[in-house]
């Protein structure tokens, strides 16, 4: 029963985190504060009137046993600050959470991570490479962390699963709570290779405040923060105030000067962050050895001896008609569609409006 306890102190509402941890330090365990007197919370010298008095109405008003028998039965488990599975990563920085509320698994603390966070409304470069990193980290072990958002967000999870790796969201809502909606899918599979993520209670729904809190517990659970895409004004660039004030290296995806979504990256750059350039680039930065990974596939080497390469070399990042690879290539329409069929089937390519395409890296 102990953790029912630490459920009820979780959710007390109106005392902040660090006087949560400051009244738990005092106790063995936090049902010894569930039936204290009342008089020696009023005399509690960093507690107000006011949260000792909202300590005292919780426990009138709080089910111990039925509450923790429903946080079970949605299969969410709580680790809070004093329990020996509380992330060490976090509790080393300012204004960590008195618990976590967790469906599927934390992230391993023996583990390198990297939190990699964008826009939401991003182009298909920013997707494309943030597929790229996400995926070729996830193979060299390192472990992901997102916020489950439209856009960059998803992308790298998504990415990081594919690559049948572990990813982690923390969430701006309870953890019972898939928000956004369409990421139903992303939320169900992250619960199985990683974890679901929050410091609010169960139905706790995803309020506009919440997400730049969740913030400085992605950057503070990751070695790394990487910026894929970001407005001047952006979310993203909240996460990285975190993760310089606790002292993450910070990494960012270069764009054009003329796009909006690069402004944000190309201004931290130049405060000093990190180009991300290759994957492999990053993870020697990181330590980690790429050994193979470093190599060419033999897929990427039998397509460049095939008739799809004149077509592929042709593409890049920036869309291209059928219409306009057909000038540049000399192929009649009918091969052309042809070769373009074969290259994405084959994942090298892809059709991202009707006869526009552009070329999958990675």
């Amino acid at each position: 029963m102990e953790m029912a306890y630490e459920y009820w102190l979780a959710s007390v509402r109106h005392v902040p985190a660090r006087k949560k941890i400051m009244l738990r330090s005092e106790y063995t365990d936090a049902s010894q504060i569930y039936y204290i007197e009342e008089t020696r919370l009023y005399f509690t010298e960093y507690l107000s009137t006011r949260e000792a008095e909202a300590v005292i109405a919780s426990r009138i008003s709080w089910d111990v046993e039925k509450n923790y028998k429903e946080l079970c039965d949605k299969n969410i488990s709580i680790v809070p600050y004093f329990h020996e599975g509380y992330p060490g990563r976090l509790k080393e920085t300012a204004g960590p959470p008195y618990a976590l509320y967790v469906k599927g698994r934390l992230p391993d603390p023996g583990k390198p991570a990297a939190a990699i966070v964008g826009a939401r409304r991003c182009s298909i470069y920013g997707i494309e490479q943030t597929e790229k990193f996400s995926r070729r980290l996830a193979q060299a072990g390192v472990e992901i962390i997102s916020g489950m958002a439209l856009g960059i967000d998803g992308a790298g999870q998504r990415a990081a699963l594919d690559a049948g790796c572990g990813t982690y969201a923390v969430l701006g809502c309870g953890a019972d709570l898939c928000y956004p909606r369409e990421h139903i899918g992303l939320y169900m599979d992250i619960q199985k290779q990683g974890g679901l993520l929050s410091e609010y209670p169960p139905g706790t729904q995803p309020l506009r405040a919440y997400f730049p809190e969740r913030n400085r517990i992605i950057s503070a659970l990751a070695d790394i923060v990487l910026i894929m895409e970001a407005r001047e004004k952006s979310g993203s660039l909240i996460t990285a105030d975190f993760a310089l004030e606790q002292g993450k290296d910070i990494y960012v995806l270069p764009g054009p000067v003329t796009s909006p979504l690069s402004r944000g990256c190309n201004n931290l750059i130049r405060q000093g962050a990190g180009i991300l350039s290759t994957p492999d680039e990053l993870l020697a930065d990181m330590g980690m050895h790429v050994n193979s990974f470093g190599q060419k596939s033999d897929k990427n080497e039998k397509m460049l001896e095939s008739p799809e390469n004149m077509v592929y070399s042709c593409l890049g990042l920036c869309p291209k008609s059928m219409h306009q690879l057909s000038r540049e290539t000399g192929l009649a329409p009918g091969e052309l569609l042809e070769r373009l069929v074969t290259l994405e089937l084959q994942g090298y390519i892809k059709e991202i409006s009707k006869n526009y395409y552009v070329r999958l890296n990675g």
